[in-house]
Protein backbone atom coordinates (compact mmCIF):
# COMPACT_ATOMS: atom_id res chain seq x y z
CA UNK A 1 0.00 0.00 0.00
CA UNK A 2 1.56 3.27 -0.89
CA UNK A 3 2.18 5.45 1.90
CA UNK A 4 2.80 9.20 2.70
CA UNK A 5 6.87 9.39 3.46
CA UNK A 6 7.97 11.69 6.25
CA UNK A 7 9.51 15.37 4.86
CA UNK A 8 10.43 18.45 5.67
CA UNK A 9 9.83 16.96 9.76
CA UNK A 10 5.94 16.33 9.35
CA UNK A 11 4.25 12.82 9.76
CA UNK A 12 2.14 12.40 7.48
CA UNK A 13 -0.35 8.88 7.54
CA UNK A 14 -1.48 6.71 5.09
CA UNK A 15 -3.90 7.03 2.30
CA UNK A 16 -6.28 4.86 4.59
CA UNK A 17 -7.21 7.96 5.76
CA UNK A 18 -9.37 8.61 2.72
CA UNK A 19 -12.13 6.01 3.35
CA UNK A 20 -12.55 6.28 6.68
CA UNK A 21 -15.40 8.77 6.48
CA UNK A 22 -16.95 6.70 4.16
CA UNK A 23 -16.07 3.41 5.71
CA UNK A 24 -20.14 2.73 6.79
CA UNK A 25 -21.81 1.04 3.80
CA UNK A 26 -25.73 -0.17 3.44
CA UNK A 27 -24.15 -2.91 2.26
CA UNK A 28 -25.72 -6.23 0.59
CA UNK A 29 -29.14 -6.70 -0.65
CA UNK A 30 -30.45 -7.81 2.54
CA UNK A 31 -29.59 -4.92 4.60
CA UNK A 32 -31.75 -2.98 1.84
CA UNK A 33 -34.58 -5.63 2.25
CA UNK A 34 -35.66 -2.87 4.65
CA UNK A 35 -36.51 -0.08 3.01
CA UNK A 36 -39.87 -0.21 1.27
CA UNK A 37 -38.85 2.10 -1.51
CA UNK A 38 -35.74 3.62 -2.38
CA UNK A 39 -35.88 6.91 -3.48
CA UNK A 40 -32.82 8.10 -6.05
CA UNK A 41 -31.77 11.40 -7.56
CA UNK A 42 -30.82 11.88 -11.14
CA UNK A 43 -27.33 10.86 -10.45
CA UNK A 44 -28.62 7.32 -8.96
CA UNK A 45 -27.39 8.55 -4.98
CA UNK A 46 -29.89 7.14 -2.78
CA UNK A 47 -28.67 9.30 0.28
CA UNK A 48 -25.49 10.65 1.83
CA UNK A 49 -23.63 14.36 1.47
CA UNK A 50 -23.52 13.48 -2.06
CA UNK A 51 -27.29 13.62 -3.04
CA UNK A 52 -28.83 16.22 -4.93
CA UNK A 53 -31.40 18.00 -4.13
CA UNK A 54 -33.01 18.90 -7.57
CA UNK A 55 -33.33 22.55 -6.91
CA UNK A 56 -31.84 24.59 -9.55
CA UNK A 57 -29.88 22.73 -11.83
CA UNK A 58 -32.25 21.38 -14.53
CA UNK A 59 -31.42 22.32 -18.09
CA UNK A 60 -34.32 23.21 -20.44
CA UNK A 61 -35.48 20.13 -22.66
CA UNK A 62 -34.47 21.88 -26.13
CA UNK A 63 -31.40 23.47 -25.02
CA UNK A 64 -30.03 19.96 -23.99
CA UNK A 65 -31.10 18.46 -27.23
CA UNK A 66 -29.46 21.42 -29.31
CA UNK A 67 -26.05 20.34 -26.81
CA UNK A 68 -26.56 16.66 -27.62
CA UNK A 69 -26.27 17.67 -31.54
CA UNK A 70 -22.75 19.72 -31.18
CA UNK A 71 -21.51 17.36 -29.40
CA UNK A 72 -22.39 14.46 -31.57
CA UNK A 73 -21.38 17.02 -34.72
CA UNK A 74 -17.57 17.35 -32.64
CA UNK A 75 -17.33 13.37 -32.29
CA UNK A 76 -18.08 12.64 -35.41
CA UNK A 77 -14.87 14.98 -36.50
CA UNK A 78 -12.95 14.44 -33.59
CA UNK A 79 -9.79 15.46 -34.80
CA UNK A 80 -10.97 18.32 -37.09
CA UNK A 81 -12.51 20.24 -33.84
CA UNK A 82 -9.30 19.67 -31.94
CA UNK A 83 -6.72 20.48 -34.17
CA UNK A 84 -8.78 24.21 -35.86
CA UNK A 85 -11.49 24.83 -33.16
CA UNK A 86 -9.80 23.70 -29.89
CA UNK A 87 -11.37 27.06 -28.29
CA UNK A 88 -14.83 26.13 -28.79
CA UNK A 89 -14.68 22.50 -27.44
CA UNK A 90 -13.39 24.40 -24.38
CA UNK A 91 -16.04 26.81 -24.31
CA UNK A 92 -18.89 24.17 -24.37
CA UNK A 93 -16.98 21.67 -21.45
CA UNK A 94 -17.16 25.09 -19.39
CA UNK A 95 -20.88 24.57 -20.51
CA UNK A 96 -21.45 21.32 -19.04
CA UNK A 97 -21.40 18.28 -21.44
CA UNK A 98 -24.76 16.59 -22.21
CA UNK A 99 -25.67 13.67 -19.68
CA UNK A 100 -26.39 11.22 -21.96
CA UNK A 101 -22.62 11.82 -24.00
CA UNK A 102 -20.63 12.57 -21.00
CA UNK A 103 -19.01 9.02 -20.64
CA UNK A 104 -18.34 9.58 -24.29
CA UNK A 105 -16.87 12.96 -24.45
CA UNK A 106 -14.50 12.03 -20.95
CA UNK A 107 -13.16 8.99 -23.58
CA UNK A 108 -12.24 11.23 -26.66
CA UNK A 109 -10.85 14.21 -24.26
CA UNK A 110 -8.19 11.90 -22.46
CA UNK A 111 -7.21 10.10 -24.79
CA UNK A 112 -8.48 6.90 -23.52
CA UNK A 113 -10.76 6.33 -27.20
CA UNK A 114 -7.68 5.96 -29.42
CA UNK A 115 -5.80 3.75 -26.13
CA UNK A 116 -8.66 1.59 -26.53
CA UNK A 117 -8.58 1.29 -30.38
CA UNK A 118 -4.50 0.50 -30.41
CA UNK A 119 -4.61 -1.84 -27.91
CA UNK A 120 -7.55 -4.23 -28.36
CA UNK A 121 -8.28 -7.05 -26.45
CA UNK A 122 -5.75 -5.93 -23.92
CA UNK A 123 -8.42 -5.29 -21.47
CA UNK A 124 -10.07 -8.91 -21.76
CA UNK A 125 -6.55 -10.15 -21.73
CA UNK A 126 -5.62 -8.41 -18.00
CA UNK A 127 -8.98 -9.32 -16.93
CA UNK A 128 -8.56 -12.62 -17.41
CA UNK A 129 -5.59 -13.29 -15.59
CA UNK A 130 -5.81 -13.91 -11.79
CA UNK A 131 -3.67 -10.81 -10.66
CA UNK A 132 -1.27 -10.29 -7.63
CA UNK A 133 -2.57 -11.63 -4.36
CA UNK A 134 -1.49 -8.68 -2.31
CA UNK A 135 -3.30 -5.92 -4.27
CA UNK A 136 -6.20 -8.15 -4.94
CA UNK A 137 -7.16 -8.44 -1.09
CA UNK A 138 -6.54 -4.54 -0.37
CA UNK A 139 -8.89 -4.00 -3.39
CA UNK A 140 -11.51 -6.17 -2.36
CA UNK A 141 -11.75 -4.69 1.01
CA UNK A 142 -11.85 -0.83 -0.47
CA UNK A 143 -14.98 -2.12 -2.85
CA UNK A 144 -17.71 -1.05 -0.41
CA UNK A 145 -16.47 2.19 0.83
CA UNK A 146 -16.67 3.87 -2.52
CA UNK A 147 -20.00 5.94 -3.18
CA UNK A 148 -21.76 3.43 -0.46
CA UNK A 149 -25.33 5.67 -0.96
CA UNK A 150 -25.11 5.37 -5.35
CA UNK A 151 -27.01 2.87 -6.06
CA UNK A 152 -24.27 1.08 -8.80
CA UNK A 153 -22.12 0.54 -5.57
CA UNK A 154 -24.66 0.18 -2.65
CA UNK A 155 -24.90 -3.82 -3.30
CA UNK A 156 -21.89 -5.78 -2.00
CA UNK A 157 -21.34 -7.94 -4.84
CA UNK A 158 -23.54 -6.22 -7.29
CA UNK A 159 -22.40 -5.39 -10.37
CA UNK A 160 -20.68 -1.82 -9.56
CA UNK A 161 -18.17 -3.56 -7.23
CA UNK A 162 -17.39 -6.40 -9.88
CA UNK A 163 -16.66 -3.84 -12.60
CA UNK A 164 -14.59 -1.48 -10.14
CA UNK A 165 -12.63 -4.92 -8.89
CA UNK A 166 -12.10 -6.25 -12.40
CA UNK A 167 -10.68 -2.77 -13.65
CA UNK A 168 -8.62 -1.90 -10.55
CA UNK A 169 -7.40 -5.37 -10.93
CA UNK A 170 -6.29 -5.12 -14.32
CA UNK A 171 -4.41 -1.88 -13.94
CA UNK A 172 -2.50 -3.27 -11.18
CA UNK A 173 -1.56 -6.21 -13.77
CA UNK A 174 -1.00 -3.10 -16.70
CA UNK A 175 1.35 -1.36 -14.00
CA UNK A 176 2.93 -3.91 -11.88
CA UNK A 177 5.55 -1.28 -11.05
CA UNK A 178 3.19 1.10 -9.05
CA UNK A 179 0.40 -1.59 -8.27
CA UNK A 180 -2.62 -0.03 -6.33
CA UNK A 181 -3.41 3.21 -4.42
CA UNK A 182 -6.47 3.41 -2.66
CA UNK A 183 -7.02 6.91 -4.27
CA UNK A 184 -7.74 4.85 -7.37
CA UNK A 185 -10.63 3.59 -6.02
CA UNK A 186 -12.96 6.46 -6.35
CA UNK A 187 -11.77 7.71 -9.46
CA UNK A 188 -12.25 4.29 -11.65
CA UNK A 189 -15.89 4.47 -9.70
CA UNK A 190 -16.89 7.87 -11.47
CA UNK A 191 -15.89 6.80 -14.60
CA UNK A 192 -17.82 3.58 -14.19
CA UNK A 193 -20.86 5.28 -13.21
CA UNK A 194 -20.65 7.00 -16.77
CA UNK A 195 -19.28 3.95 -18.63
CA UNK A 196 -18.32 -0.05 -19.27
CA UNK A 197 -15.63 -1.12 -17.80
CA UNK A 198 -13.50 -1.64 -20.50
CA UNK A 199 -13.92 2.76 -20.89
CA UNK A 200 -13.51 3.04 -18.10
CA UNK A 201 -9.95 0.84 -17.25
CA UNK A 202 -8.54 3.01 -20.31
CA UNK A 203 -9.87 6.08 -18.81
CA UNK A 204 -8.10 5.49 -15.63
CA UNK A 205 -5.16 4.95 -17.35
CA UNK A 206 -5.08 8.15 -19.05
CA UNK A 207 -5.60 9.87 -15.83
CA UNK A 208 -2.83 8.14 -14.00
CA UNK A 209 -0.25 8.41 -16.97
CA UNK A 210 -1.19 11.98 -18.64
CA UNK A 211 -3.25 13.86 -15.99
CA UNK A 212 -1.98 12.97 -12.71
CA UNK A 213 1.48 11.14 -13.17
CA UNK A 214 3.23 10.09 -10.05
CA UNK A 215 0.20 10.52 -7.97
CA UNK A 216 -0.56 6.85 -7.60
CA UNK A 217 2.71 5.74 -6.54
CA UNK A 218 5.05 4.44 -3.28
CA UNK A 219 6.17 7.60 -1.92
CA UNK A 220 3.17 10.17 -3.11
CA UNK A 221 6.07 12.18 -4.22
CA UNK A 222 4.25 13.98 -7.07
CA UNK A 223 1.41 14.96 -4.61
CA UNK A 224 3.40 16.34 -2.48
CA UNK A 225 5.47 18.57 -5.09
CA UNK A 226 1.94 19.78 -5.95
CA UNK A 227 0.96 20.42 -2.43
CA UNK A 228 4.04 22.97 -2.71
CA UNK A 229 2.77 24.49 -5.93
CA UNK A 230 -0.57 24.98 -4.68
CA UNK A 231 0.74 27.03 -1.52
CA UNK A 232 2.88 28.95 -3.75
CA UNK A 233 0.22 30.04 -6.11
CA UNK A 234 -1.66 30.46 -3.14
CA UNK A 235 0.56 33.79 -2.27
CA UNK A 236 -0.59 35.41 -5.08
CA UNK A 237 -4.60 33.96 -5.27
CA UNK A 238 -5.31 35.26 -1.81
CA UNK A 239 -2.31 36.76 0.44
CA UNK A 240 -4.46 36.18 3.63
CA UNK A 241 -5.11 32.94 3.49
CA UNK A 242 -1.44 32.22 2.56
CA UNK A 243 -0.09 34.21 5.25
CA UNK A 244 -2.72 32.35 7.87
CA UNK A 245 -1.46 28.60 6.71
CA UNK A 246 2.18 29.55 7.13
CA UNK A 247 1.68 31.48 10.60
CA UNK A 248 -0.16 27.87 12.38
CA UNK A 249 2.91 25.71 9.78
CA UNK A 250 0.04 23.53 8.13
CA UNK A 251 1.56 21.84 5.56
CA UNK A 252 -0.45 21.50 2.03
CA UNK A 253 -0.17 17.75 2.26
CA UNK A 254 -2.74 17.96 5.56
CA UNK A 255 -5.90 19.64 3.36
CA UNK A 256 -5.07 18.70 -0.43
CA UNK A 257 -4.01 15.52 -0.80
CA UNK A 258 -7.93 14.04 -0.80
CA UNK A 259 -8.66 16.77 -3.37
CA UNK A 260 -6.29 16.15 -5.76
CA UNK A 261 -5.73 12.45 -5.36
CA UNK A 262 -9.34 11.77 -5.63
CA UNK A 263 -9.84 14.89 -7.83
CA UNK A 264 -12.61 16.11 -5.59
CA UNK A 265 -15.17 13.37 -6.33
CA UNK A 266 -15.53 12.68 -2.53
CA UNK A 267 -15.51 16.30 -2.06
CA UNK A 268 -17.89 18.55 -3.85
CA UNK A 269 -21.75 17.99 -4.49
CA UNK A 270 -22.20 15.37 -7.33
CA UNK A 271 -23.21 18.10 -9.98
CA UNK A 272 -19.81 20.40 -9.06
CA UNK A 273 -17.92 16.82 -9.20
CA UNK A 274 -19.09 16.48 -12.83
CA UNK A 275 -19.12 19.84 -13.95
CA UNK A 276 -14.97 19.94 -13.04
CA UNK A 277 -14.48 17.17 -14.61
CA UNK A 278 -15.57 17.91 -17.92
CA UNK A 279 -13.21 20.71 -17.71
CA UNK A 280 -10.61 18.74 -15.80
CA UNK A 281 -10.68 16.35 -18.95
CA UNK A 282 -10.38 18.99 -21.55
CA UNK A 283 -8.04 21.37 -19.65
CA UNK A 284 -6.21 19.01 -17.30
CA UNK A 285 -4.69 19.30 -13.67
CA UNK A 286 -4.73 23.18 -13.81
CA UNK A 287 -8.69 22.84 -12.97
CA UNK A 288 -8.02 20.98 -10.30
CA UNK A 289 -5.50 23.53 -9.13
CA UNK A 290 -8.14 26.03 -9.55
CA UNK A 291 -10.77 24.60 -7.48
CA UNK A 292 -8.17 24.43 -4.57
CA UNK A 293 -7.19 27.83 -4.67
CA UNK A 294 -11.51 29.27 -4.88
CA UNK A 295 -12.12 27.20 -1.71
CA UNK A 296 -9.05 27.88 0.33
CA UNK A 297 -9.63 31.71 -0.81
CA UNK A 298 -13.54 31.60 0.09
CA UNK A 299 -12.85 30.00 3.53
CA UNK A 300 -9.37 31.59 3.81
CA UNK A 301 -8.99 34.54 2.58
CA UNK A 302 -10.36 37.80 4.70
CA UNK A 303 -9.16 38.70 7.83
CA UNK A 304 -12.95 38.51 8.92
CA UNK A 305 -13.26 34.42 8.27
CA UNK A 306 -9.76 34.02 10.42
CA UNK A 307 -11.21 34.98 13.25
CA UNK A 308 -13.00 31.82 14.58
CA UNK A 309 -10.00 29.69 13.41
CA UNK A 310 -7.07 31.03 15.38
CA UNK A 311 -4.80 28.08 15.53
CA UNK A 312 -3.86 24.82 13.69
CA UNK A 313 -7.09 22.73 14.43
CA UNK A 314 -9.72 25.21 13.92
CA UNK A 315 -8.31 25.71 10.82
CA UNK A 316 -8.23 22.36 9.48
CA UNK A 317 -11.81 21.73 10.86
CA UNK A 318 -12.89 24.86 8.62
CA UNK A 319 -11.20 23.14 5.70
CA UNK A 320 -13.13 19.93 6.20
CA UNK A 321 -16.05 21.19 6.25
CA UNK A 322 -16.46 23.35 3.84
CA UNK A 323 -19.46 25.80 3.17
CA UNK A 324 -21.92 24.40 0.78
CA UNK A 325 -22.68 27.68 -0.50
CA UNK A 326 -18.94 28.04 -2.01
CA UNK A 327 -19.34 24.30 -3.87
CA UNK A 328 -22.58 25.17 -5.63
CA UNK A 329 -22.20 24.43 -9.11
CA UNK A 330 -22.88 27.91 -10.68
CA UNK A 331 -20.87 29.87 -8.32
CA UNK A 332 -17.77 26.99 -8.32
CA UNK A 333 -17.68 26.93 -12.23
CA UNK A 334 -17.56 30.68 -13.27
CA UNK A 335 -14.60 31.64 -10.05
CA UNK A 336 -13.03 28.52 -11.82
CA UNK A 337 -13.15 29.82 -14.83
CA UNK A 338 -12.41 33.30 -14.28
CA UNK A 339 -9.09 32.49 -11.57
CA UNK A 340 -5.98 33.36 -13.35
CA UNK A 341 -3.87 30.19 -13.24
CA UNK A 342 -2.62 28.99 -16.99
CA UNK A 343 -0.57 25.63 -17.56
CA UNK A 344 2.69 27.85 -17.85
CA UNK A 345 2.25 29.08 -14.10
CA UNK A 346 1.78 25.64 -12.72
CA UNK A 347 4.20 24.59 -15.31
CA UNK A 348 6.84 27.34 -13.96
CA UNK A 349 6.13 27.02 -10.04
CA UNK A 350 7.11 22.87 -10.78
CA UNK A 351 10.33 23.95 -11.93
CA UNK A 352 11.12 25.53 -9.45
CA UNK A 353 9.75 23.95 -6.53
CA UNK A 354 11.70 20.48 -8.12
CA UNK A 355 14.93 22.31 -7.75
CA UNK A 356 13.80 22.99 -4.32
CA UNK A 357 13.42 18.98 -3.75
CA UNK A 358 16.17 18.15 -4.84
CA UNK A 359 18.50 20.27 -2.68
CA UNK A 360 16.47 19.43 0.80
CA UNK A 361 15.46 15.52 -0.45
CA UNK A 362 17.66 14.59 -3.37
CA UNK A 363 16.61 12.81 -6.65
CA UNK A 364 13.01 11.99 -7.03
CA UNK A 365 12.53 8.19 -6.28
CA UNK A 366 10.09 7.69 -8.77
CA UNK A 367 10.52 9.43 -12.39
CA UNK A 368 7.10 9.66 -13.71
CA UNK A 369 6.21 11.06 -17.46
CA UNK A 370 5.80 14.48 -18.06
CA UNK A 371 2.23 16.11 -16.96
CA UNK A 372 -0.07 16.47 -20.36
CA UNK A 373 -2.13 19.79 -20.12
CA UNK A 374 -5.20 18.22 -21.46
CA UNK A 375 -7.02 17.19 -24.21
CA UNK A 376 -5.45 19.55 -27.26
CA UNK A 377 -1.75 18.04 -25.26
CA UNK A 378 -2.57 14.29 -25.74
CA UNK A 379 -3.80 14.47 -28.83
CA UNK A 380 -0.52 16.38 -30.54
CA UNK A 381 1.56 14.14 -28.41
CA UNK A 382 -0.09 10.75 -29.89
CA UNK A 383 -1.83 11.74 -33.10
CA UNK A 384 -4.63 9.35 -33.63
CA UNK A 385 -5.74 7.82 -37.17
CA UNK A 386 -9.46 8.46 -38.17
CA UNK A 387 -9.97 4.72 -37.24
CA UNK A 388 -8.95 5.32 -33.86
CA UNK A 389 -11.84 8.18 -33.61
CA UNK A 390 -14.35 6.15 -35.34
CA UNK A 391 -18.00 5.82 -33.32
CA UNK A 392 -18.66 2.21 -33.02
CA UNK A 393 -22.38 1.60 -32.64
CA UNK A 394 -23.53 0.16 -29.51
CA UNK A 395 -25.55 -2.18 -30.38
CA UNK A 396 -25.10 -3.82 -33.84
CA UNK A 397 -28.27 -5.52 -35.20
CA UNK A 398 -27.46 -8.29 -38.37
CA UNK A 399 -30.19 -9.02 -40.52
CA UNK A 400 -30.24 -12.23 -42.59
CA UNK A 401 -30.01 -11.57 -46.36
CA UNK A 402 -31.57 -14.03 -48.63
CA UNK A 403 -30.25 -14.82 -52.28
CA UNK A 404 -32.98 -14.72 -54.89
CA UNK A 405 -33.30 -16.06 -58.41
CA UNK A 406 -34.19 -13.79 -61.21
CA UNK A 407 -37.02 -15.74 -61.66
CA UNK A 408 -38.56 -15.64 -58.19
CA UNK A 409 -37.66 -12.08 -58.20
CA UNK A 410 -39.85 -11.55 -61.41
CA UNK A 411 -42.62 -13.63 -60.38
CA UNK A 412 -42.66 -11.91 -56.61
CA UNK A 413 -42.85 -8.55 -59.31
CA UNK A 414 -45.58 -9.80 -61.44
CA UNK A 415 -47.79 -10.71 -57.81
CA UNK A 416 -47.19 -7.24 -56.00
CA UNK A 417 -48.58 -5.43 -58.98
CA UNK A 418 -51.68 -7.68 -59.53
CA UNK A 419 -52.70 -7.15 -55.68
CA UNK A 420 -51.86 -3.43 -56.14
CA UNK A 421 -54.61 -3.71 -58.94
CA UNK A 422 -57.21 -5.34 -57.28
CA UNK A 423 -56.15 -2.81 -53.50
CA UNK A 424 -57.43 -0.22 -56.41
CA UNK A 425 -60.58 -1.77 -57.41
CA UNK A 426 -62.23 -2.55 -53.35
CA UNK A 427 -62.29 0.01 -50.88
CA UNK A 428 -60.08 -0.77 -47.77
CA UNK A 429 -62.39 -2.16 -44.73
CA UNK A 430 -62.97 0.67 -41.96
CA UNK A 431 -61.31 0.16 -38.93
CA UNK A 432 -63.43 0.23 -36.43
CA UNK A 433 -60.55 1.24 -33.67
CA UNK A 434 -58.45 3.36 -35.42
CA UNK A 435 -54.68 3.62 -33.52
CA UNK A 436 -53.54 6.69 -31.65
CA UNK A 437 -50.22 6.48 -33.08
CA UNK A 438 -51.39 7.09 -36.75
CA UNK A 439 -50.57 11.02 -37.01
CA UNK A 440 -53.71 11.62 -39.22
CA UNK A 441 -55.71 10.25 -36.10
CA UNK A 442 -53.75 11.21 -33.29
CA UNK A 443 -55.13 14.97 -33.08
CA UNK A 444 -58.65 13.53 -33.31
CA UNK A 445 -58.69 10.72 -31.18
CA UNK A 446 -56.32 12.12 -28.67
CA UNK A 447 -56.50 15.72 -25.95
CA UNK A 448 -54.68 18.39 -27.29
CA UNK A 449 -52.27 18.17 -23.85
CA UNK A 450 -52.18 13.97 -24.75
CA UNK A 451 -50.84 14.74 -28.31
CA UNK A 452 -48.20 17.00 -27.25
CA UNK A 453 -46.75 14.88 -24.50
CA UNK A 454 -46.44 11.76 -27.38
CA UNK A 455 -44.43 14.28 -29.79
CA UNK A 456 -42.61 14.95 -26.87
CA UNK A 457 -41.98 11.39 -25.82
CA UNK A 458 -40.78 10.83 -29.63
CA UNK A 459 -38.60 13.40 -29.43
CA UNK A 460 -36.84 12.24 -26.54
CA UNK A 461 -36.80 8.60 -27.66
CA UNK A 462 -34.59 9.89 -30.72
CA UNK A 463 -32.10 11.76 -28.76
CA UNK A 464 -31.46 8.92 -26.68
CA UNK A 465 -30.58 6.50 -29.42
CA UNK A 466 -27.69 8.22 -30.12
CA UNK A 467 -25.67 6.68 -26.73
CA UNK A 468 -26.63 4.02 -24.55
CA UNK A 469 -24.94 5.04 -21.28
CA UNK A 470 -26.48 7.74 -19.87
Amino acid sequence: MAKLQSGNGVQRGTVESLAEHESSSLGSDSELNGFTEIQTDKYGFIGGAQQSTGENDNIPPDVLRQREAKWLDMLNSWDKWMAKKHKKVKLRCQKGIPPSLRGRAWLYLSGGKVKKEQNQGKFQELDSQPGDPKWLDVIERDLHRQFPFHEMFVSRGGHGQQDLFRVLKAYTLHRPEEGYCQAQAPIAAVLLMHMPAEDAFWGLVQICEKYLPGYYSAGLEAIQLDGEILFALLKRVAPVAHRHLKKYKIDPILYMTEWFMCAFSRTLPWASVLRMWDMFFCEGVKIVFRVGLVLLKCMLGSQEKLKACQGQYETMELLRSIEPRYMQEAFLVQEVIELPVSERDIEKEHLFQLRRWKETNGELHCKSPPRMHGAKAIIAAEPPSRQDLKQNPTIIVEVPQTTESKTEKGKKAKSNMQKKTDMKNTSPPLNPYPLPSDPALASDTLAPSESQHLQGSNQSLSSTENDTYL
